[in-house]
């Protein structure tokens, strides 16, 4: 039961936190309709994210054999067998669309298939082309957000749609330029890149995310939420304190793994709650 939990990447479901972050923001967390929406949602995505990592892991058996730390997953290992995880796989993706059209919307369910298709396409060789290899990666934090915005019937500020991207595309060239760096993994993608163009387009994105949000802060109708933008500001040092340190520069595996990094971002969530619910 443990490698198929691995297989699953059940730890990962964490970004599908973001599902929330619309109707968090908007200021309707405490409505039980929305609420259970957004859970329903967050189950289906869970599902959905699942189902790729499935994917990915089956496409990459024999690469991931000869990778350091990849040749431990369940299915480059052999504690899995292939036609064991394409049936869990098939059956993630089924329930997945089932709770999404059930209780969810068509537009929901939309941003669930487009979500699937393009980890398929990614899979079977777009991963392999540099920029649309970020793109895709990014985007799935992006599709989470919209996601939710569709789940629990929320309009979605333009400034904090691009705060996710310009966020999202950090994250995604911060976890190319630590594969890079670190030259164990095996991506075919990595020839194309190399550290200064990284490190260049890191900076531009995070320097728009903080930006995005400052803007983002002072279109609320309590202005007091432009308070939290020196928190935000240290958030992102301190996320990229590790980035450009030893990590593989994985978000899920930074986050959990760095106390003070995690520490900071409850300390905000508790922030915006008291702004947004209580004062």
């Amino acid at each position: 039961m443990r490698e198929y939990i691995k297989l699953l990447r059940v730890k990962h479901y964490i970004k599908n936190l973001l599902v929330f972050i619309p109707m968090f923001f908007a200021g309707e967390f405490f409505r039980s309709d929305k609420i259970m929406r957004g859970t329903v949602g967050f189950i289906s995505f869970c599902l959905l994210s699942s189902a790729v990592y499935i994917l990915n892991d089956y496409r990459d058996i024999e690469k991931d054999r000869n990778h350091p730390k990849k040749k431990y997953r369940p299915l480059a290992s052999g504690k899995v067998k292939p036609k064991a995880a394409i049936i869990v796989m098939v059956i993630c993706l089924i329930l997945s669309i089932g709770i999404s059209l059930t209780f969810g919307s068509i537009q929901a369910t939309i941003c669930v298939v487009l979500y699937f298709v393009m980890n398929v396409l990614y899979s079977i060789g777009l991963k392999n082309k540099p920029i649309i290899d970020i793109v895709i990666l990014s985007s799935g934090f992006v599709i989470r957000v919209i996601f939710g915005a569709f789940v629990t019937n929320i309009v979605i500020s333009k400034w904090l749609y691009l705060v996710i991207t310009t966020g999202s595309l950090y994250m995604g060239l911060g976890k190319r330029r630590n594969e890079l760096k670190a030259r164990t993994d095996t991506r075919e993608v990595l020839k194309y890149y190399n550290g200064e163009f990284l490190d260049k387009n890191m900076y531009v994105c995070v320097a728009l995310a903080d930006v995005f949000y400052s803007l983002w802060t002072l279109e609320m109708s309590d202005t007091r939420i432009s308070w939290t933008i020196p928190f935000f500001i240290i958030i992102l040092m301190s996320y990229s304190l590790n980035v450009e340190g030893n990590s593989d520069g994985d978000p899920v595996d930074i986050i959990l793994h760095d106390k003070v990094l995690l520490l900071l971002l409850i300390v905000y969530a508790i922030c915006i709650f008291l702004l947004l619910y209580l004062i």
